[in-house]
C-alpha cells in the first residue's frame, strides 16, 4: 500500500479546517477492512512526523489549523518535559505521553491541551520546527554488525545506532562524536555516523572536550579571524590618540581575581569639595580594533560571550586582542572608553560625561591586596602601596555611599555562598571551597553598576535604539505562591496591583536575616526571579531596582558591551541620523536574542563542568556523612546542598521511614502524615552518601540515621520511579517546581538581579548585574 503524505495533508486541507474520522480518511484512500492496520500504521507514521495532528477519538486534522505556542524543549531524565516559549511567559508541561520522538533541543510547536488557574500549562507536541542537536557526543559500544552512541546528555534519552562502516576507528569505550543520519521515528531508531574519536572517558581534557562538543561551543578560532587578530599592532600609536582625553597622568589602577589574565576596567577616584568624590571607569576600547561585519566581529558575535571553566578559558576574542592590547595591562598606555562621573554625599550621581580616552595603569592589583590594605591593614602592602593607600580608601568611602543609596531604592542582594573549585597540575579536583567576597569584590562590582546604569540613562535620554540589560517583574502567580509560603513564618509580602517592589523582597530578607528561616526564605525567593536578558526594548532592572541599565563595562567578554560601545562613540561623534537609528532598530532585537541564548549556553556549559568536577571528587566520599542544607523539593524526594562543599544530591523519598508522605507544594514540604516529620527546603539534615554516578551526573543521599532495611520496593510510572509509598503531590507540578534546572535547563542564575557571571578567572573574580 502507498500513500503519500501529500495526499492526505490535501484530502485534510479539502475538509474546511475540520477534523476528519479515520473511517472517513479511509472510504476516502478506498482502504478496506483487511488493509485498515497497514493503513493505520502509516498514518501515525505521519502523526509521529508532526505532519497531521491527532485528536480524542480518532479524529485527524493538520498542525497549522490548530493553536500552537513554538519554543525549545527541554526534557527532564525521566522522560517528561517543558517547552519554554518563545515568545517569553509561562513553560508548558509536556508529560512523556505526548513527547513523541523529539529530543531535549529540539524546537517544536505545541498544542495546550490544559491550562489551571495558576497559568500552569500542560500540553503535546504536534510538530517538530528544528531539530536541536545535529551531532551527538557520548560513549561508543562497538559490536559486530552495529554499534551504538550512548550519549553524554542523559536527557536525549535514546541511543545512537551506528553502522559498523561508519564507526571508523573508535575504540569500544571511547568517547565519540556521532552525526546523526537518520532521526527517529515511528518504528526506527536514531542512527549515525562516527566523525571525531575525543579519547579515554576518564581523562581530563577529554571531559573538557566532550562539554565544548556537547554544547558545540566554537572553541578554534577560523584562520581569517587569527590573521585580522595578529595584524593588530601591540603598541599604541600617536594617531590612535587623536580625540582622545589623555588620562594617562592619573592615578588608575585595576583590580582583578589572582588567576585573571584579560584585564577590562580600571578605576580612578578623586575626592573634591564638600565631600564629592569622582570616578572614573575606564573600559577597554575593543571597538577601536573589532570592526562591525569584520572577521573578527563575526566570530565574536558567533560566540557571544567568553566562556570560563575551572582549568581554562574559552575566549570571545583572540589572545592577541583579550590578552594583549586591549587588555588593561599595568605600566603600558591602553585606549579606552571612559565613563566620569560625580557623586554627592548621598551616593547620588550628579553629573556625567563619556569620552574616548587614553590610559596608563599604574599597578594591577588583587582582590586579596586591596582587602588587606583597607580592610585588615596589612603594614607590608601598605608601605609598598603607600601612594595608592588614600585613592583606595576613597574608593572605599564611595563604593559603601553606592551601596547603601542602592538599598535604599530597593535593589535586591543576594549573598548566597557560591562554590570555588580548586584543580592540581594534572586537572584532578583537590578541594571545593567557598568563594569569597569581600570589600574589594564590592568596590568594583559597585563601580562598575554606576557605570553601566549612567551609560544606558545617557542614551535613553537621547531616545537612540539601543542594547538593555533587562531584568523582568516576577511572574503574579510565584508572587502569590510566595506570600502564602512566607506567612507561615509570620511574614507579609505587600503586592501591588499583582505586583511586587524590588524593595519589598529586600525588606523581607532584612527580616529574615539571622533566623533559622533565612535559608528557606532565600532558596523560595529566587525561585520567584526571572533571568536578567538582553533586550531592545527598556523595561527597567527589576534585580537592582533600576529604572534603565545595560552592559558597558566588559567589551573583552561579552559582545552586548563591544555593542554598546558602539552607539555610545557614535553617539559622542554625533554620527547616529536617520538612517543609522533605522538599522540599529532593525537589527539590535535580533543581537538582544542571540547573544541572550549565547549567555545560557556558556552557563550551562559552564555548570556542566562544575557539576561534573564534583561528583568526580565525590567518588571517594561515599559512606561518608555530612551537613546539608535541604535546597528542593519534590514528591519523590528532596535535595541537600551539602554546607561544606557545596555538592548537591537527592534523598529519595524511599529511603525516608516510612511513613505516607504529602507533598505540599506551596509550603515546599514533604510531611509524614503519621509522624508528622516534615522536610521542607532550607531545613538542616545530616546525611551520609549513598552512592555516586559519573553517567547519571548525580550523587543519592540517605539521611545519616537511615536503615537500608526499611527502604520500600518502588514501581515505574510516566518514565521514572517512584515508591511504592502512597505520595500526595502531582509529579508533574512537584517536579516543574523543584529545581531551578529542572525547569529550565540551564538557566541556574536565579540571581539575575544580584550578580552577573566571573570575570576572567574561572577561579574567582568579580560577580556582575
Amino acid at each position: 500500500m502507498k500513500i503519500k503524505k501529500e495526499a492526505v495533508v490535501r484530502l485534510l486541507k479539502n475538509h474546511a479546517g475540520v477534523p476528519m474520522e479515520f473511517r472517513e480518511m479511509m472510504q476516502a484512500f478506498g482502504i478496506g477492512k483487511a488493509e485498515r492496520p497497514r493503513f493505520k500504521e502509516i498514518i501515525d507514521g505521519f502523526v509521529d512526523e508532526g505532519a497531521l495532528l491527532r485528536l480524542k477519538g480518532r479524529l485527524y486534522i493538520l498542525p497549522a489549523e490548530t493553536e500552537g505556542v513554538a519554543g525549545k524543549l527541554s526534557v527532564h531524565r525521566d522522560g517528561y518535559g517543558f517547552v519554554m516559549p518563545d515568545e517569553g511567559g509561562e513553560d508548558v508541561f509536556i508529560p512523556a505521553r505526548y513527547l513523541r520522538q523529539n529530543m531535549h533541543g529540539d524546537r517544536v510547536r505545541v498544542q495546550i491541551v490544559s491550562k489551571k488557574r495558576d497559568g500552569k500549562q500542560e500540553g503535546r507536541i504536534i510538530k517538530t520546527l528544528e531539530h536541536g542537536f545535529t551531532r551527538i557526543v557520548g560513549r561508543l559500544e562497538r559490536g559486530a554488525k552495529l554499534s551504538r552512541v550512548i550519549p553524554d546528555e542523559i536527557r536525549i534519552g535514546r541511543d545512537v545506532v551506528i553502522p559498523a562502516k561508519d564507526a571508523g576507528k573508535a575504540v569500544n569505550g571511547q568517547v565519540v562524536v556521532a552525526e546523526i543520519t537518520s532521526y527517529a521515528a515511528a518504528g526506527r531508531s536514531l542512527e549515525g555516523k562516527v566523525v571525531e574519536v575525543l579519547g579515554w572517558p576518564d581523562e581530563p581534557e577529554v571531559e573538557v572536550q566532550t562539554i565544548i562538543r556537547k554544547h558545540e561551543l566554537p572553541h578554534v578560532f577560523p584562520p581569517a579571524a587569527l590573521k585580522a587578530a595578529r595584524a593588530v599592532p601591540q603598541t599604541i600609536a600617536e594617531s590612535d590618540l587623536d580625540g582622545r582625553t589623555d588620562l594617562r597622568g592619573q592615578l588608575t589602577v585595576t583590580i582583578d581575581g589572582e588567576t585573571a589574565k584579560d584585564f577590562d576596567d580600571a578605576v580612578a577616584v578623586k575626592k573634591e569639595a564638600n565631600g564629592v568624590i569622582r570616578l572614573w571607569v575606564s573600559i577597554a576600547d575593543v571597538s577601536h580594533y573589532v570592526k562591525p561585519g569584520s572577521a573578527l566581529d563575526k566570530e565574536a558575535y558567533l560566540r557571544g560571550t567568553s566562556v570560563y571553566f575551572p582549568d581554562r578559558c574559552i575566549p570571545m576574542l583572540p589572545e592577541e586582542l583579550s590578552n594583549g592590547i586591549c587588555s588593561l595591562n599595568p605600566q603600558v598606555d591602553r585606549l579606552t572608553m571612559t565613563a566620569e562621573m560625580l557623586f554627592d554625599r548621598s551616593g547620588t550621581m550628579v553629573e556625567a560625561d563619556f569620552y574616548p580616552s587614553v590610559i596608563r595603569s599604574v599597578a594591577r592589583l588583587t582582590y586579596t591586596k586591596v582587602k588587606k590594605i583597607v580592610v585588615d591593614g596589612d603594614a607590608e602592602l601598605t608601605r609598598e602601596y603607600a601612594e595608592l593607600v588614600p585613592e583606595l580608601k576613597t574608593m572605599e568611602e564611595l563604593a559603601l555611599r553606592l551601596m547603601e543609596k542602592r538599598r535604599k531604592r530597593g535593589s535586591i542582594d543576594f549573598d548566597l555562598p557560591e562554590p570555588e573549585i580548586l584543580l592540581d597540575i594534572t586537572g584532578g579536583i583537590t578541594a571545593i571551597v567557598r568563594a569569597e567576597r569581600n570589600l574589594a569584590h564590592k568596590i568594583i562590582e559597585e563601580f562598575m553598576l554606576a557605570a553601566n546604569e549612567a551609560v544606558a540613562s545617557h542614551i535613553e535620554e537621547r531616545d537612540i535604539p539601543f542594547l538593555y540589560r533587562i531584568h523582568e517583574n516576577p511572574e503574579f502567580a510565584k508572587l502569590q505562591d510566595f506570600k502564602e509560603f512566607i506567612f507561615n513564618f509570620g511574614y507579609e509580602l505587600r503586592l501591588q496591583e499583582e505586583k511586587v517592589s524590588p524593595g519589598e523582597f529586600q525588606r523581607i530578607l532584612d527580616q529574615a536575616a539571622g533566623k533559622p528561616e533565612e535559608r528557606m526564605i532565600n532558596e523560595v525567593l529566587l525561585r520567584c526571579m526571572k533571568q536578567a536578558r538582553y533586550s531592545a526594548e527598556n523595561v527597567g532592572h527589576f534585580g537592582l531596582a533600576a529604572a534603565t541599565y545595560t552592559h558597558f563595562t566588559s567589551p573583552i567578554r561579552r559582545y552586548p558591551d563591544l555593542v554598546v560601545h558602539r552607539i555610545l562613540k557614535k553617539q559622542l561623534a554625533r554620527k547616529i541620523g536617520e538612517k543609522e537609528r533605522d538599522s540599529l532598530a532593525a537589527t539590535l532585537p535580533e543581537t538582544a536574542l542571540h547573544t541572550s541564548k549565547r549567555e545560557r549556553v556558556a552557563m550551562e556549559a559552564e555548570r556542566e563542568i562544575v557539576e561534573l568536577k564534583k561528583m568526580q571528587y565525590m567518588l571517594d566520599k561515599v559512606g561518608a556523612e555530612f551537613d546539608g542544607i535541604i535546597t528542593g523539593v519534590a514528591s519523590f524526594g528532596f535535595f541537600v546542598e551539602l554546607v561544606e562543599i557545596f555538592v548537591e544530591g537527592m534523598v529519595h523519598i524511599s529511603t525516608l521511614k516510612q511513613d505516607f508522605y504529602e507533598y505540599v507544594e506551596k509550603q515546599h514540604a514533604l510531611i509524614g502524615e503519621r509522624s508528622r516529620t516534615t522536610y521542607r527546603i532550607g531545613d538542616p539534615v545530616r546525611i551520609r552518601v549513598a552512592a555516586v554516578s559519573l553517567e547519571k551526573k548525580q550523587v543519592e543521599f540517605v539521611l545519616a540515621d537511615h536503615d537500608a532495611r526499611q527502604t520500600p520496593s518502588t514501581e515505574t510510572y510516566d518514565g521514572g520511579e517512584f515508591p511504592r509509598i502512597p505520595v500526595r503531590g502531582k509529579w508533574p507540578t512537584a517536579a516543574k517546581g523543584a529545581r531551578g534546572e529542572e525547569r529550565r535547563s540551564g538557566e541556574q542564575d536565579r540571581r539575575a538581579g544580584s550578580r552577573d557571571r566571573r570575570k576572567s578567572s574561572p577561579k574567582g573574580g568579580r560577580r556582575r548585574r
